[in-house]
């Protein structure tokens, strides 16, 4: 029994990861038909359709998926839905400060899925304003740190905007203004630099720190927000300090 229990585990676990890559792969989808609708479908004129098109290939969208979302919001197949773009604001148990931003057809839809995922994980939603006010709209590129320094990308980046760059492990994030993330992401290409992503993000101007028993209930709130397919992103200013972030490493191993 122990063998089938932990195969039914194993089986359990591969088909939650089936369904999180598909929600990814129809989030990414759905920003590279809202690009194409607002910028056109020529990524060549349209920076951030590009981009949205670099990050959907990058996380192994198929070509097929991509070209028909393209030609959807170009108008090309005469099909397609009209998104809206809404944001909502609210706080996660311990404080944490969490922008939601849905890309939607149904705004009544999503207000009420968003309410719900925050009165189940013990957050609340909050009046417009009260917590966008602690984020700036900025560039941010994701680039693998592989053979790379700090101080060469740094040589790279810095004539086109960059205005810091964070050491994420594995990662480096290059923060530039919002406006400059395509000059970034050039300079990127020029050095034959490899990048994972390049798009304009809501970044905390300040963090707040967590407890263990904050930081699952703040992540198990990020998690079901981010699992309604109304939601594309969701943003906070969770800062996990290093001894709660190796407990939580623990919890992910038992």
């Amino acid at each position: 029994m122990a063998g089938h229990s932990k195969w039914a585990t194993t089986k359990h676990k591969k088909a939650v990861i089936d369904a999180k890559r598909a929600k990814a792969f129809a989030k990414l989808v759905k920003n590279i038909e809202v690009a194409a609708r607002m910028g056109g479908p020529d990524p060549a004129g349209n920076p951030t359709l590009y981009d949205a098109i670099q990050k959907a290939k990058k996380t192994s969208v198929p070509n097929d998926n991509i070209d028909r979302a393209v030609k959807r919001g170009g108008g090309l197949d005469g099909g397609g839905v009209d998104y809206e773009t809404l944001m909502y604001e609210g706080y996660a148990p311990g404080g944490v400060a969490v922008l939601v931003e849905c890309l939607t057809d149904n705004k009544n839809r999503a207000v009420s899925e968003v309410r719900l995922a925050f009165n189940r994980g013990g957050g609340n939603m909050a009046d417009s304003g009260s917590v966008a006010y602690l984020f700036e709209r900025k560039g941010v590129v994701t680039v693998p740190q592989e053979d790379l320094t700090e101080d060469a990308l740094l040589e790279v980046v810095l004539d086109a905007g960059a205005e810091e760059i964070n050491d994420e492990g594995e990662t480096f994030e290059i923060i530039s203004e919002a406006t400059d993330v395509v000059a970034v992401r050039t300079a990127l290409q020029e050095a034959d630099i490899e990048y994972d992503s390049a798009e304009a993000q809501f970044v905390p101007t300040m963090r707040t720190p967590v407890d263990l028993d904050g930081a699952r209930k703040a992540l198990r709130l990020i998690d079901a927000l981010e699992d309604n397919d109304d939601v594309q992103n969701v943003y906070s200013n969770l800062d996990i300090p290093d001894d709660v972030a190796a407990q939580l490493d623990e919890d992910d191993d038992e």
